[in-house]
């Protein structure tokens, strides 16, 4: 189904809608009084799963027809021009997480809903009709009447104007698009403050959780939203920025302008025992949805296609922010060990998206939010455009994008104009092959008569697609003396060894790793890398392994070239070169079944990757000790664990001792590995479902993380009882259960069963989280974890008759070749990585 462009047929300007709700009967009845400029006679307004019972005009009703197959209402005789009409309906009150919905919970064994919504992508149409597209920008008068209890809260994208006869109005909005909708009401706690512009702040969450855990998110909002208004030189447009806690949410976060709504695990801290890594989490995901509300909000994409404006602008400026307000936290190191291996991995893949990639069937645009592509690659070729042209010229252009296009709509070359007018670069040419085209480029340098041969072509992990691409490279090279771009297929650099001798280091390309490619040296020019690799800075470190690993995986040169490389690092203090050791490490355990010879050779040469780093930190966080000590030990005490090292399982089992009777107050930086040991190597039934009944009561969401990734190890039995449940939601949230199928799918014990699970369940999953944006994400999960041959032709068999279904198409043919890739790099390279562990 290809979607007409409602927006053609008739440009919105206000909506006066009208909403009672009832939890109880699960009903909503609607009216909605809409004013705009009709281009046709007969015109059509989005409707999903509604149904109309009137249209009028003037006190008279206008003929009109459900076109529910469209997802629309199609009304006639309406007059040409600036026209005002109503319409009346009804719909069910479903639980799916889209449109309007119910959120549960419990307070002291006492169940409890909050009503909440996601509109984001096309889910505004099933709250209420309208054009529902993000050109159709128009305000809204929102009036809601629900089966309120006393002392229950309800928010909107505005403050609340009034209360009459149960009917609670708010303020109009400002101008803006459906998807940006938003209201919560139930009962809910909050903490408020304001910021020095006088914007009101608040952090809402229902009171399952302790008010404590309300205040780091007060905080990082507060500031960061003074920061954006600074840093934008634009005021923040609205009189509340209001962050909400949802018990039941699909995605991660939603930026609805005014009224933001997340995840638990994404909005509350335990100010008391949580880790670092929680709170970067947490305040990345906060900056990400408060830098949307000028970057998506005030200014929005023009059609969905261009849906990376969004999302990669925003993923950039999470971490801009995050370091500006925390700078001890090196933020920008966790995007070196998040956002660019995800997007040089799926990247690499043949098949992959652009990032501008265009779509017009409403069932294929949730495809677009493929996150290691529009959210991750994305950023990192902002981040590569923020370090050509600096913050000075990025803050001028972004200022005058926001003036010129403030509450109305832009594209692409809408932004790279005004950069580009700033920096005197032309950015939108640098940055067209980047973004229209699929891939990355390996560049290849060697060393031929002292000259320097620096050669670009697309890289491809597993089957090859095109070949001839040729992207705008900055070089960004350690030597001055270079070029700034590599613009062609090739470039020569005269004079090598004049310019080794006067820059006195070993040359390096992408200096920082900040460019959008990987670099492949020949052997002269990285034995001098390596050199001195242990002296270097820890970034460099990391580069020279995940480009290693990516030219082994692609089949540049052995994987088994890696090992020794990880091994001279090994001592290593810094969290993203472990986080880099783990990550590569981790892949060979594809090469082993449980139990074997070979795996036995495996985990002791992982103990030699772990034991210095677990022998200098310990397996407790010490008080102030360094970030990246606390950091670092989760990798290192996982890493000893697999190994099966004596002294780490019994350290962390006298450990959960001490904290048995309540694990949630074991110290969080480690929990999860404690109650992972204790599962593992210590567990029957009785502690299974200990933890089990813990993991259902409790409403502190790292800690049940935790929880989940320690049953996941649980014996055989146990393992069938937890599949069962994923089909209780009293036990495992919908929201929840891509991530307990990913955690008992990547256990030894449970691959096999988690895997049959989904083919079992495929269409009972499809009916209850299948409208999710992040419902292809189970695929991806099981290409990325299944790795023989046999699972290769089992994925084909079960997926290849699926992939004409709308939005699933894409993945299923990446994730074959992704798997297949796999497969082959695993046979290619298992005889070289056992015999350098073999070797005396």
């Amino acid at each position: 189904m290809t979607a007409i462009r409602l927006y053609d047929q008739f440009h919105p300007d206000h909506y006066d809608l009208y909403l009672e709700i009832s939890r109880k009967d699960k009903t909503i009845k609607g009216k909605t009084t809409v004013t705009g400029e009709a281009l046709s006679s007969t015109i059509r307004l989005n409707q999903k799963h509604l149904t109309v019972t009137s249209v009028q005009l003037d006190g008279k009703e206008l003929p009109y027809k459900s076109l529910d197959d469209q997802e629309a209402v199609e009304i006639s005789s309406l007059p040409v021009g600036q026209v005002t009409f109503t319409l009346e309906y009804h719909a069910k009150l479903t639980d799916p997480m889209m449109g309007i919905y119910p959120c549960y919970y419990q307070v002291d064994g006492v169940k409890k809903q909050l009503v909440a919504t996601q509109f984001e992508t096309t889910f505004a149409r099933q709250a209420f009709p309208c054009v529902d597209e993000p050109e159709a920008k128009a305000s809204f008068s929102l009036a809601i009447k629900f089966d309120e209890e006393e002392g229950e809260t309800i928010l909107a994208n505005q403050p609340e104007e009034r209360c009459e006869n149960g009917v609670h109005y708010f303020k109009k909005t400002v101008r803006m698009s459906t998807y940006l909708v938003a209201f919560v009401f139930g009962d809910l706690q909050e903490k408020k403050a304001k910021t020095k512009s006088g914007v009101e702040i608040g952090v809402f969450a229902t009171k399952a959780h302790p008010a404590k855990n309300l205040d780091f998110a007060l905080d990082i909002a507060t500031r960061a939203i003074e920061f954006y208004e600074d840093f934008y030189q634009t005021p923040y447009p609205l009189p509340q920025s209001y962050q909400v806690a949802l018990p039941d949410f699909s995605a991660g976060a939603m930026e609805n302008w005014g009224l933001v709504t997340y995840r638990e695990a994404y909005l509350l801290v335990d100010p008391d025992n949580d880790s670092l890594s929680t709170k970067q989490r947490v305040a990345t995901v906060i900056t990400h949805e408060l830098a949307h509300q000028w970057f998506g909000d005030l200014v929005t994409m023009k059609w969905w296609d261009d849906l990376w404006l969004n999302e990669s602008f925003a993923n950039m400026m999470e971490y801009v922010a995050v370091d500006a307000l925390e700078p001890d936290w090196k933020v920008w190191e966790m995007f070196q060990t998040s956002d660019v291996p995800a997007a040089l991995k799926r990247d690499a893949t043949a098949g992959v998206q652009s990032v501008h990639i265009m779509v017009n069937d409403p069932r294929e645009i949730d495809a677009l939010f493929d996150g290691a592509i529009v959210y991750a690659k994305g950023a990192r070729l902002l981040v590569m455009v923020r370090s050509l042209i600096g913050d000075e010229a990025l803050r001028k252009g972004l200022k005058a994008y926001f003036a010129n296009y403030q509450y109305s709509n832009a594209t692409g070359p809408d932004l790279w104009k005004y950069l580009g007018e700033a920096s005197n670069l032309n950015i939108g040419e640098i940055m067209e092959n980047w973004l229209e085209k699929p891939g990355y480029p390996v560049v290849s340098v060697r060393l031929e008569d002292d000259k320097l041969h620096i050669s670009q072509e697309p890289f491809y992990i597993g089957e090859k697609g095109e070949s001839d691409k040729i992207w705008h490279v900055p070089l960004n090279s350690n030597y001055k003396e270079l070029p700034l771009l590599l613009e062609g297929k090739e470039l020569v650099i005269e004079n090598y060894s004049a310019l080794r001798q006067e820059n006195g280091q070993a040359f390096r390309l992408n200096d920082s790793n900040n460019a959008h490619y990987i670099v492949n040296y020949d052997d002269s020019l990285l034995k001098d890398i390596m050199k001195d690799l242990t002296k270097e800075n820890p970034l460099t470190q990391l580069q020279v392994l995940q480009d290693m690993k990516l030219l082994a995986k692609a089949g540049y040169h052995a994987y088994a070239d890696l090992l020794p490389v990880m091994e001279s690092l090994k001592d290593s203090p810094s969290a993203i070169v472990q986080s880099m050791i783990y990550d590569s490490s981790s892949l060979l355990k594809d090469f082993v079944e449980a139990g074997s010879k070979e795996e036995e050779q495996l985990k002791a040469y992982i103990s030699r990757l772990a034991a210095p780093g677990i022998k200098a930190l310990g397996l407790l966080p010490v008080a102030g000790e360094a970030n990246d000590a606390g950091l670092a030990r989760p990798y290192l005490v996982s890493q000893s664990l697999y190994a099966g090292d004596k002294e780490t399982i019994e350290g962390l089992h006298d450990l959960y001792q001490q904290y048995a009777d309540d694990p949630s107050q074991l110290p969080a930086a480690i929990r999860g590995q404690v109650l992972r040991n204790e599962v593992k190597n210590y567990g029957d039934k009785d502690l299974y479902h200990k933890l089990f009944q813990l993991y259902k009561a409790s409403p502190n969401a790292s800690y049940k993380s935790d929880l989940s990734h320690a049953l996941a190890y649980s014996d055989e039995a146990f393992l069938d009882h937890l599949l069962e449940s994923f089909k209780d939601s009293e036990w495992i949230k919908p929201q929840d259960l891509r991530f307990w199928y990913a955690g008992v799918l990547s256990s030894p014990k449970g691959e096999a069963k988690a895997w049959q699970w989904l083919q079992d369940e495929w269409h009972w999953l499809e009916a209850t989280v299948g409208g999710d944006m992040e419902f292809s994400t189970f695929i991806q999960v099981t290409a990325n974890i299944l790795h023989t041959a046999e699972a290769l032709e089992s994925f084909k068999a079960f997926f290849l008759p699926k992939k004409d279904v709308p939005g699933l198409g894409r993945e299923i043919e990446m994730d074959i070749r992704l798997l297949d890739a796999n497969v082959a790099f695993i046979e290619k390279n298992k005889p070289a990585v056992f015999a350098y562990f073999n070797q005396d």
